[in-house]
């Protein structure tokens, strides 16, 4: 392209600047070719016109897109130049908040000079694998290329970390070695990587110091080589040292510091063991005060020492040989402080009472006096004599400073050979990656022999660098194929000969230190004429003559001759040394010993001669010995793969983030990275895959130009689009684009995308104008419309109005006349009634008179007629009482006349004393009821006479009334008229009162109950009100409550499940110890047996296991109590838990020895039985005999009782008998129902003593059959009964005995004798072991008393306060002891009682079976023969759900169900979780024949077999989740049948019968447990493992839709991007995957819930993986790659919708990469903006908020980046947030797994046993 077509109108440049070294332009206006000067416009907005050179017309370099700002890789750069490269660094580190950055192979890292959070475990993580462009530039990615490089080639690489003082050199090197020590494993000794890293602080402390441009400054070089073994592990590593600054430990400028060690050492000297040093503060000493400034900000030299002691340690560097080099580096200290006074003016002494030099003779073990002379004195020697003589003050203080110096670089190289040693292992070393942390190209105002020698050597890597990448494009352009040039770079051969070549500037140093005068004038003037003509790279200072300058490929330095001679002979008073050769200090012996080796040699080579000269001419300079192991080191690193990290200084105020553009140019000229620029730039920098600039430039192509063919595509686009053929050539897989073509491309692909938006623009514009002008017409029409509807409206409403005006009148009219026509009808109808009333009332009045007079007639004539009646009947009621009367009388006369007679007297009085008595009483009632009856007539009477006179009275004035009434009729008829009047008004007034009065009342009730009804109400209110505030004071409480009880029950929920991780982390990892101890012991074992060659090799599955069974039951015990005890210690140490932790220990070991005593007494206890068991069988056998005799007595008179009752039934019940049966109620009736009864009751006592000898008689069969195998029951005649020798043969005795009652009585007694002498021996012993309890009860609390004592005694010597404090706590410790002491009693309560009911159940079990199996003999043998024949049918067998196994199949069943089994077939064919079910069935088995053996052998070898498989077999999905599901239904099984409460109501009954009835397994079920959490996280290793290469490629990298928002052009280190093709790994990839996974759990039965916790564990690595990798690639970091994160989260959404799994946590997981991707898509501008995203993104830390806002990129140049004012506002909002500072998530966080129990529905006898399995041996019960 043409000047003019780039250098036009807005086109945007860069011109040189004073201050900030290059300013951006923009151009006014067109360039035309031979302008003379450019019109430019500033960013301030100043104009300038630049001016062009007209000799060299040389523009000023044009400036990148914007969409190329904050490359990755500068090489990605369109144009390559300085200011382009500054700028890009700048945007990176100053606004991104990034430090590193490629330029082609080299990682350019800028300090900070802040500590970053991205140097984690998870960055690691993060970084392994993966390819080196895919991620953003790190020094992780530089690692891991070397490691990655390492192992594909099997070439040795190296590392070279360079830079000034201060620029982050160790840093660096240390990260990167960290790097190593963490991805690979040590594969012979243990802890290799933590050696390599512990050798850092050493290092540091022993060459490290403060200077003024760097607080941590390393001032020597080293080369760590870290060799690693076959498997690419770690084995050991080896360092080499250069060039230590020595001068450093005698002088050291203003604000600067001496290495790290002495001022470590000071800090420390008050520890006991540093007494004897004799050490103060750093300010005491005087070479460690010179610099003023002993302590560094933020720097704790106390603790500093303590790591480099912890280093010092893991190194194996012992604590003896610690305090010897403390001792040496004491005693310089001391030495600094010795004072030299002057005598004369060559003549000096130190006085013998100098404190210091005593100590410094002390600490090394020199005699003082001795030292105090050579420090002042030096010998001389000739050819014959040997001079001692005094030195000047000046001479011995450099002296003094010499030997120190000597004497810490002794110490310096003994260290470092130390640790090389401690670094070194066994194992061959196969390759290793070197990390080289070398001084960097420095220029101060004085320059020395350092800085000479620290050029010298950056001369030197700098031609290994250019070489190195001049190769590297070379063979970039053969393997593409495409012609190329010979690139010219700068070559600095001339001047490393200048340096290094014969007559060069060391070899005439080492010259001039050879001469016996030599000086560093005379040696100045050497090299001004030997090389100041000949040599163009050396010159002379104009105003110099002991300078010289030499041209390095950086820039020039000038270097001071003084003081070069002497440092390069490095030269120490030989005698001095001699004196310390003869110390007493064992250490500074050995840091001699070389010396002495040395001297020793040349004593053996100069036998003639001089000796002294001999020896000078031998010593090795320093400058030689510089050059030779700079040469050994560039020989190692050109035979490596070097890696290039060059370290950048910001400033040098160390600011953070902050850039000095002046220093950063220098920098970036002095480490070669322009140079590489410029080498990039000659050739063909930008490279671009087909693929990739198809998918880039695709906009600019037509639809009939893409062609099946991508190659020949991007062929004919690029003819199109750029002529010249020069700029670009075609390769086999890339393109290559000349400098500043990618940016011609981009602006062409700008401005098509723009013209697109145009046209867009255009069209869209058309549209919404189109549509406004639609809108308007639609408005104007229905305006219109609105308006004449209105008018039509309003004239309507005219004609209406007009008729109704009509209407209104008409109506109007017609009303009035209506109106006066109704008044006249209505006034002639009124006068009408009023008349007609009249004469109505009238009338009325007549008939109402006539009605009245007929009315008094009828009542006057009814009395008189009444009263008539009245007289009659009294008259005849007198008539008949006077008759009855005489009657009466004459009826007396005559039974007065017959009482007197005698014999009617006799007849009555027989019997009537009585009845006198009874009619004397009834006369007395009769005398009563006359009187009653008498004094009623009187009332009666005087009530008659009142009435009489009352109706006299009543008469008189009825005739009075007559007389008046006859007076008064004729004025009746009116009277009556007014009356009736009166009465008719009375009778309306009286209505309308009542009508008045039930209104009111009605109302005064209605009111009365309204009022009522409101009160009522009121109160209710009033109530209702009150117990409203008491329930909402309540539910406020509650609510309190509730709130407080969820904090509570979140934070235990928290607690829990952090304490369930920690197990179950600190379990696995205590398993992997487990298993790696046992790795190692196997290979002991085979080292051992491939000694002994005698030995065979058992060809076992189990030979890895035979120990690990035994640690099994151990391991899982202890490991809950050892993961609480190292909880809690790490936690805070509360007092009432520690004083309960030693309590519970103390009384764990009290039960272990109580435990231990009970073994032993059961032992004893135990023999003493089986000897007492055995006499008793010998006694049981005897007496079983006789009780069956006896059973068969009885049950014959039994017979014959019940063949009698048959009889008399019979005969009672016969009818053809002769005597016919007796009548009930007849004696001989009553006889026989009287025997009956008894007989009955005979019959009810002999049943239940035949009970009773049947139960006795199944324990005597049982105690039997333990001693008769054969179980043959003995029967004994009576005879035999006398034989045994306990019984008496007296014939007495026999006689009494004939039926062996007697006997058996005696037996009876002596055997109650024998266990009433049992249980007083039980007695005794429980006695003796209450006393000793009580005894040690009594200890205890003696015990208590004194603690208590002592915390008394101690708490009064306390303040008050501190003594109510102390009580407190004492008195919490108590109560919180004896709760304790109270719950595990109840514990303890409640498993005696789950034990004994289990126990209950059992023997209720067994006695019922013992009945029935009793009831059964009993009916057979009283069934003689059958009646008939009958068909008898085979029952089907109903099994117990148990497998009969032999004692030693274990193995054999464990071989086939769990070593050799393919879970394959199994999950297909069978029956989920069989080998679990049948492993339960064969425990049920051991478990009914109570055999504790096979149970803990099946149990433990099940175990041991499943531990086996995993560990071989670890890393195939099915079978380690194969048997995660038969391992928790095996642990399900134990609970289900365990007996207990929970279980059981679970269970059917068919299942409650196959409980477990023995053994109470449920320590087995934590062990199975803790093997269930192993297997399990191990299924998530081996599913993570299989998932980690697709996540990324998947979530991230693929693109569903290639488009115009494409990748970015990228630089030398190409991306990995996966594209649409056959081999990319997409999202339905991932999810078949995932299918796969869900397929297999379910196929093996594993549980529901636990299949929800490992999708819930996969998506978690999901968006751990994915949003790491975001946080960690710029590129990714864009609004398209946002949404398809969105999309991918979607399906990912969906399929577990497909599996029903939404509600299982999963989607949780994800929160964090969703916030992610819409912080990616979201507006950011204002802050309105960022409060939206702090308000969303709830689920991302600070740190990643900010650091997706800072890596966001944009992909199209119409995309903006995140300004830093939105970020700071960001910050600031979220400042209040408690959250962790980490900034990637834990991709290998495992959540803690809940096993919870399921119940299976399978019951356990339906279970069949494939034959297919080989299980014959077993037996189904």
């Amino acid at each position: 392209m043409a000047a003019s077509e780039l250098y036009s109108k807005y086109a945007r440049v860069w011109v040189p600047d004073a201050a900030e070294v290059w300013k951006s332009a923009e151009l006014i206006k067109d360039y035309t070719p031979g302008d003379q000067t450019l019109s430019l416009r500033l960013d301030d907005g100043t104009e300038l016109q630049y001016k062009i050179d007209p000799r060299t017309n040389n523009l000023p370099p044009l400036r990148n897109p914007n969409i190329l700002v904050a490359e990755n890789d500068l090489t990605a750069l369109s144009y390559l130049n300085e200011p382009a490269v500054l700028h890009n660094l700048k945007v990176r580190f100053v606004d991104s908040k990034l430090i590193y950055t490629y330029c082609g192979i080299i990682l350019v890292a800028i300090n900070p000079y802040e500590n970053l959070p991205i140097y984690e475990t998870e960055i690691i993580n993060a970084y392994s694998g993966q390819n080196m462009g895919d991620m953003d530039p790190h020094i992780f990615a530089v690692a891991e290329e070397a490691y990655r490089q390492m192992a594909r080639d099997e070439r040795n690489q190296s590392i070279i970390v360079s830079g000034e003082s201060g620029a982050g050199k160790t840093v660096s090197a240390k990260y990167a070695m960290r790097y190593f020590a963490t991805v690979s494993s040590s594969s012979g000794e243990a802890n290799v990587e933590e050696k390599v890293l512990a050798s850092n602080p050493i290092m540091e402390a022993f060459g490290n110091a403060k200077t003024t441009r760097n607080d941590n400054s390393s001032r020597f070089g080293k080369y760590i080589e870290i060799g690693f073994d076959k498997k690419h592990c770690i084995t050991g590593a080896n360092m080499r040292t250069y060039l230590l600054e020595k001068s450093r430990v005698v002088f050291q400028t203003y604000r600067e510091r001496n290495y790290h060690i002495f001022y470590q050492l000071c800090a420390s000297s008050h520890l006991p063991e540093f007494k004897a040093f004799k050490l103060g503060c750093a300010d005491d000493f005087y070479y460690t005060n010179q610099g003023q400034n002993p302590i560094i900000n933020g720097v704790d030299d106390a603790k500093e020492m303590r790591n480099t002691r912890k280093a010092f340690s893991l190194l194996g560097i012992g604590e003896r040989d610690q305090m010897e080099i403390y001792q040496i580096l004491a005693a310089v200290l001391h030495l600094s402080n010795v004072e030299v006074k002057d005598q004369s003016a060559d003549r000096s002494s130190i006085l013998p009472d100098n404190v210091h030099l005593m100590v410094f003779s002390e600490l090394v073990g020199v005699p003082c006096q001795e030292m105090a002379h050579w420090l002042c004195h030096r010998k001389l020697k000739t050819t014959t004599e040997t001079y001692v003589k005094s030195v000047s003050r000046m001479n011995a203080v450099n002296g003094r400073d010499a030997l120190a110096k000597h004497i810490y670089a002794k110490l310096f190289s003994w260290i470092v050979g130390s640790i090389n040693s401690a670094l070194k292992s066994g194992g061959k070393q196969h390759s290793f990656i070197g990390v080289l942390d070398i001084y960097g190209f420095e220029t101060f105002d004085v320059n020395s022999f350092e800085q000479f020698c620290i050029n010298y050597a950056n001369e030197k890597l700098q031609q290994q660098f250019n070489l190195h990448v001049f190769k590297l494009e070379q063979e970039e352009y053969m393997k593409e194929e495409i012609p190329w040039t010979l690139i010219d770079f700068y070559d600095n051969q001339p001047c490393i000969n200048l340096i290094e070549s014969k007559l060069g500037i060391l070899d005439l140093l080492d010259e001039e230190c050879k001469m016996p005068k030599g000086s560093d004038d005379t040696w100045a003037q050497k090299l001004y004429n030997t090389l100041l003509k000949q040599n163009a790279h050396f010159d002379k200072p104009r105003l110099s003559n002991r300078a010289f300058i030499i041209h390095h490929f950086a820039d020039k330095v000038e270097y001071q001759c003084e003081g070069f001679l002497e440092k390069n002979k490095d030269t120490v008073n030989e005698e001095q040394i001699n004196v310390l050769k003869n110390s007493k200090f064992d250490l500074l012996l050995k840091l001699f010993e070389d010396d002495e080796k040395a001297t020793n040699s040349n004593k053996l080579t100069s036998v003639t001669g001089r000796p002294g000269q001999t020896q000078r001419d031998n010593k090795k300079t320093v400058g030689l010995q510089f050059r030779q192991s700079l040469h050994l080191l560039m020989d190692t690193l050109n035979a490596t793969t070097p890696h290039y990290v060059r370290c950048i200084k910001p400033n040098d105020h160390k600011a953070p983030f902050s850039l000095d553009p002046v220093r950063a140019v220098q920098q970036l000229r002095a480490c070669g990275i322009l140079e590489t620029i410029r080498i990039s730039a000659a050739g063909f920098p930008s490279r671009w895959t087909y693929q990739e600039f198809f998918c880039r430039y695709r906009v600019l192509m037509k639809q009939k130009d893409v062609l099946l063919d991508r190659k020949q595509t991007c062929k004919n686009l690029m003819e199109k689009l750029i002529k010249d053929r020069d700029k670009y050539q075609f390769g086999k897989n890339k393109i290559f684009f000349r400098a500043g073509q990618v940016a011609y491309l981009e602006k062409m692909r700008s401005d098509k995308l723009r013209m697109a938006c145009v046209h867009i623009q255009k069209t869209i514009r058309c549209w919404l104008a189109r549509k406004k002008y639609l809108r308007m017409r639609d408005s104007a029409v229905t305006i219109q419309r609105h308006v004449r509807g209105h008018q039509a409206r309003c004239y309507v409403k005219f004609l209406r109005r007009t008729r109704a005006a009509i209407v209104i009148q008409r109506n109007m009219r017609m009303w009035v006349t209506r109106k006066r026509y109704q008044q006249q009808r209505s006034a002639a109808i009124t006068i009408q009634c009023f008349l007609r009333a009249y004469m109505a009332r009238k009338k009325y009045y007549k008939l109402m008179f006539e009605k009245k007079a007929v009315v008094i007639q009828k009542w006057v004539r009814g009395w008189l007629t009444r009263q008539h009646y009245r007289r009659a009947v009294a008259a005849i009621v007198l008539l008949q009482s006077c008759v009855r009367r005489m009657r009466a009388k004459k009826e007396l006369k005559k039974l007065k006349v017959e009482a007197r007679s005698v014999e009617h007297f006799k007849k009555l009085n027989i019997g009537m004393e009585n009845k006198i008595m009874q009619l004397q009483h009834k006369i007395d009632e009769q005398h009563k009821e006359n009187r009653e009856l008498s004094e009623r007539l009187i009332a009666v009477e005087k009530a008659q006479s009142v009435e009489k006179e009352k109706q006299s009275k009543e008469i008189e004035i009825l005739r009075k009334s007559e007389q008046e009434a006859r007076a008064k009729a004729e004025t009746l008829p009116s009277l009556l008229e007014q009356l009736s009047f009166l009465q008719h008004e009375l009778e309306n007034t009286r209505r309308e009162k009542e009508d008045l009065e039930e209104r009111s009342n009605i109302y005064k009730a209605q009111t009365e109950q309204v009022v009522e009804e409101l009160n009522m109400k009121n109160t209710l209110l009033n109530t209702e009100r009150d117990e409203l505030n008491t329930v909402i004071l309540e539910q406020s409480k509650q609510m309190t409550e509730i709130t407080t009880n969820i904090e509570n029950t979140k934070q235990l929920e928290k607690d829990l499940t952090e304490e369930r991780a920690r197990y179950q982390s600190l379990l696995s990892e205590h398993l992997h110890l487990e298993e790696r101890h046992k790795d190692l012991k196997e290979e002991m074992n085979l080292d051992i047996s491939s000694v002994k060659s005698s030995h065979r090799r058992t060809d076992s599955n189990y030979s890895s296991n035979s120990s690990e069974f035994s640690q099994s039951l151990g391991s899982t015990e202890g490991e809950a109590s050892s993961v609480q005890t190292e909880d809690e210690i790490q936690s805070t140490v509360d007092l009432p838990v520690l004083l309960k932790l030693q309590r519970k220990v103390k009384e764990l070991e009290q039960e272990k020895q109580s435990l231990r005593q009970q073994l032993d007494k059961r032992e004893e206890s135990q023999q003493e039985k089986t000897k007492e068991a055995e006499e008793e069988r010998t006694i049981g056998r005897t007496e079983l005999d006789l009780e069956t005799l006896k059973r068969q007595e009885l049950e014959s008179e039994n017979k014959k009782l019940k063949q009698d009752l048959n009889e008399l039934r019979k005969s009672l019940t016969d009818e053809k008998s002769d005597l016919l049966p007796p009548s009930p109620g007849s004696l001989p009736y009553n006889t026989l129902l009287e025997q009956l009864n008894s007989s009955n009751e005979e019959l009810e006592m002999r049943k239940e003593e035949v009970l009773l000898l049947r139960a006795h008689m199944v324990r005597q069969e049982a105690l039997k059959h333990k001693d008769s195998p054969l179980g043959g029951s003995v029967r004994l005649d009576l005879g035999e009964i006398s034989s045994f020798p306990h019984v008496d043969r007296s014939s007495d005795i026999h006689t009494l005995n004939e039926d062996g009652e007697l006997w058996l009585a005696y037996e009876g007694l002596k055997e109650t004798n024998r266990l009433l002498e049992c249980q007083m021996r039980e007695q005794e012993h429980v006695h003796d072991e209450k006393y000793r309890k009580l005894l040690e009860e009594v200890n205890k609390l003696k015990e208590e008393k004194e603690q208590q004592h002592k915390l008394l005694t101690q708490s009064l010597h306390l303040p008050e306060d501190a003594r109510i404090e102390a009580s407190l706590k004492h008195e919490i410790t108590r109560l919180t002891n004896e709760n304790l002491d109270l719950m595990e009693q109840q514990e303890k309560q409640d498993k005696t009682i789950r034990k004994l009911k289990k126990q209950l159940k059992f023997y209720i079990k067994k006695v019922e079976d013992f009945e029935a199996s009793a009831q059964q003999n009993n009916n057979a043998s009283m069934m003689n023969a059958p009646v008939r024949a009958v068909n008898i049918t085979r029952k089907e067998k109903e099994y117990q759900g148990m497998l009969e196994y032999k004692q030693g199949d274990e193995s054999r069943l464990l071989k086939i169900l769990v070593v050799d089994l393919k879970p394959r077939g199994v999950a297909v064919s069978f029956t989920p979780g069989l080998p679990a079910y049948i492993i339960f069935m064969c425990l049920r088995y051991a478990d009914s024949v109570n055999d504790d053996q096979r149970v803990s052998t099946l149990l433990n070898s099940t175990i041991t077999s499943i531990k086996s498989v995993i560990k071989r077999r670890g890393d195939d999905l099915e079978m380690v989740s194969f048997w995660l599901a038969n391992t928790c239904r095996l642990m399900h099984c134990l609970k289900q049948y365990s007996g207990d409460e929970v279980s059981v109501t679970h269970n059917t009954a068919k299942q409650n019968e196959h409980c477990l009835t023995n053994f109470e397994l449920s320590e087995y079920q934590q062990v199975f447990s803790d093997l269930a959490i192993q297997i399990y996280r191990q299924l998530i290793k081996c599913m993570d493992d299989i998932l980690q290469p697709m996540i990324v490629a998947s979530m991230l990298e693929h693109e569903a839709i290639q488009g115009v928002l494409g990748s970015k052009p990228t630089g030398l280190r190409k991306r990995s991007t996966s594209f649409s093709g056959e081999g990319a790994v997409t999202v339905e990839t991932l999810l078949q995957r995932l299918g796969l996974f869900h397929t297999t759990m379910s196929q093996h039965g594993m549980d529901s819930d636990l299949i929800k916790q490992v999708v819930k564990q996969l998506f978690y690595i999901i968006c751990a993986v994915t949003l790491n990798h975001l946080l960690l690639r710029k590129d990714m970091c864009s609004w398209s790659k946002g949404l398809q994160i969105r999309y991918n989260v979607w399906q990912l959404e969906e399929w577990l919708t497909e599996k029903e799994m939404a509600d299982c946590g999963a989607k949780e997981t994800l929160e964090p990469l969703i916030q992610a991707a819409q912080l990616l898509q979201i507006k950011k501008k204002t802050e309105a903006d960022a409060q939206a995203i702090c308000n969303m993104c709830t689920s991302l830390t600070t740190a990643q908020i900010v650091k997706v806002l800072t890596l966001y990129t944009p992909v199209i140049e119409f995309e903006e980046r995140v300004s830093n004012s939105f970020i700071t506002t960001i910050k600031n909002l979220l400042k209040g947030r408690v959250e962790s500072s980490t900034l990637m998530m834990d991709a290998k966080k495992i959540f803690s797994v809940n096993l919870p129990f399921t119940p299976s529905s399978v019951a356990l006898d339906t279970i069949q046993i494939p034959a297919s399995l080989n299980l014959s041996f077993l037996t189904r019960i």
